[in-house]
């Protein structure tokens, strides 16, 4: 089997034989029940790939559908002009790549449709553009735009400067996004030339945003009937892959029940309305058959640029957003802050739909699968800490230290780590501030470990536990107290009943308090009982 990574081209994947997910049949819902829409999916999803499938149906290609779900459902396979705008490729931070970009996409339409330029403006040029190809077809235009809001993302939160204009400098961002308005209006203006519009991005547009004075597009995002347009559910992964499955589970010396476990727990989990239909990683589903390994794929393959500027300035940390209830308006809006980052990571795929409450019309938010939790918390991590401390040989040392129960010196081990790292805490405004980021510290080194079961603030019936830690053979309960002692901390844990629900289990079980020192960010002091 030949796997398309790397290639969103339709045509060239149905001529040259890789592997289709049959997608047409929602393709054609599509086309048939609306005119403008906008798909937020996260990157290496399907965007581009269903772009291209839109620009070969609206040519009216019917040889590549041939024994697709659509080439049944489909009776006129007209021909439509098609404009198909991709600002993928391009680097938006040099100040006037937009306006090139748009220049060289609206010349090389004038010059096929035979026009000359009347305007200056982008979007008034287009719009003559699309009236052309009207009057020479007779038939209404197509305009497919792939990751409308590139322009944006590239010098979002950056502060490089925009071009001079009558005096005025801007942030690049707002002189970009005052460009693509400008350069949108044209599907409000050329509306009675236009058959279909698809833009597709990460961000979720806002009415404050590029699309102002717009037709405001159709947001299919959180849309249950299209849950399934771009990515790969249960049954298609079951259905198109059933023989690399097998191949897959013999090359890791896995049962074929395993390694479908294996697969859903790796690159399963996007959800993306409240119907909850889960959705494979596609990049790393074809990469895993293709390498037959559970690689980290996707994550692999880059974290935007744009996603770390706003971590690194945020002042709230992942774990005290992942596994929490929020409206959907918190993080479906365009705008991420550094004090608001979450509908960035819920948009860019870091973040996704756990559960939906229907009696208060909430959703929870966590990530996805394992592989974009281990991927993400290494990276933060890796930032946080800096290159010289939480390195795999320290990681590996503390990993053996809790298999192995010697409680002793994994106390030596992360008392010496947090030394290193104690000015993160004394630079804090506040004993609540540093508190947090010594909670936030020691959530990052368990989670880095990986291998192990890591719950943390972990519900009870009598409160909350800071963190458990399940080894194969050890249980570690963990209790936090900020400039106390190790018995306080102890003692919450025996009042509070935390180890009752580890008691009747055949691992030997720790309670471990630790208290923290605001003012030399260190451990002050480590106790614990068996």
């Amino acid at each position: 089997m030949k796997y398309p990574i790397g290639i969103q081209s339709f045509e060239q994947i149905i001529e040259d034989g890789y592997v289709y997910v049959d997608k047409t049949a929602l393709v054609h819902d599509l086309v048939k029940n609306g005119k403008i829409y906008f798909l937020s999916r996260p990157r290496r999803f399907g965007k581009s790939l269903l772009v291209s499938t839109l620009e070969n149906y609206f040519l009216g290609r019917r040889d590549l559908f041939k024994g697709l779900a659509i080439d049944s459902l489909e009776t006129e396979w007209a021909t439509y002009p098609v404009f198909h705008l991709d600002f993928n490729g391009v680097n938006f931070t040099k100040p006037g790549s937009l306006e090139s970009a748009l220049q060289l996409f609206i010349e090389e339409e004038e010059r096929k449709y035979g026009i000359e330029a009347k305007s200056t403006e982008p979007g008034l040029r287009f719009k003559e553009v699309i009236s052309a190809a009207y009057a020479k077809t007779g038939r209404r235009a197509v305009v497919l735009i792939d990751e409308y809001d590139k322009p944006l993302l590239d010098v979002m939160n950056t502060g490089i400067a925009s071009p001079v204009v009558e005096g005025e400098v801007k942030t690049l961002e707002d002189y970009n996004r005052e460009i693509l308005k400008g350069f949108y209006s044209v599907f409000k203006l050329a509306d009675k030339y236009l058959q279909f519009v698809l833009l597709t991005g990460v961000t979720k547009f806002s009415q404050i945003s590029v699309f102002s004075g717009f037709n405001q597009p159709k947001d299919i995002s959180y849309d249950p009937r299209f849950d399934a347009l771009c990515g790969i559910t249960k049954e298609e992964l079951l259905l198109a892959f059933k023989e690399q499955i097998k191949e897959l589970g013999a090359n890791n010396r896995m049962s074929e029940e395993e390694t479908i476990t294996r697969l859903t727990r790796k690159y399963d989990g996007y959800h993306f309305s409240k119907r909850m239909c889960d959705i494979f990683n596609p990049f790393s589903i074809l990469n895993c058959f293709s390498s037959l390994d559970f690689g980290d794929y996707w994550f692999a393959s880059g974290t935007p640029t744009y996603l770390m500027r706003l971590m690194a300035d945020s002042d709230i940390n992942v774990n005290e957003l992942a596994g929490e209830e929020y409206d959907a308006s918190e993080f479906v809006d365009y705008k991420a802050t550094k004090q608001k980052p979450l509908p960035m990571l819920y948009q860019s795929g870091y973040f996704t739909i756990k559960g939906y409450n229907q009696r208060r019309n909430s959703y929870m938010l966590d990530f996805p699968n394992e592989e974009v939790r281990i991927g993400m918390i290494s990276l933060l991590a890796s930032d946080y800490f800096g290159a010289n401390e939480a390195s795999t040989s320290w990681l590996n040392n503390v990993s053996d230290s809790l298999e192995a129960g010697d409680i002793e010196k994994f106390k030596l081990q992360l008392t010496a780590l947090l030394a290193n790292i104690s000015y993160r805490f004394q630079r804090k405004a506040d004993e609540r501030e540093c508190e947090r980021h010594f909670q936030y510290t020691f959530y990052l080194i368990m989670l880095l470990l990986g291998k192990y079961n890591t719950y943390v603030e972990k519900e009870t019936s009598q409160g909350r536990i800071d963190c458990v830690l399940e080894c194969p053979n050890y249980v570690y309960i963990f209790e936090f107290k900020l400039n106390s002692t190790a018995a306080v901390a102890l003692k919450q844990i025996e009042d509070k009943g935390y180890a009752l629900p580890y008691t009747a289990g055949s691992r030997k079980l720790f309670k471990v308090g630790i208290s923290f020192s605001s003012e030399t960010g260190t451990i002050n002091d480590f106790g614990y009982k068996g």
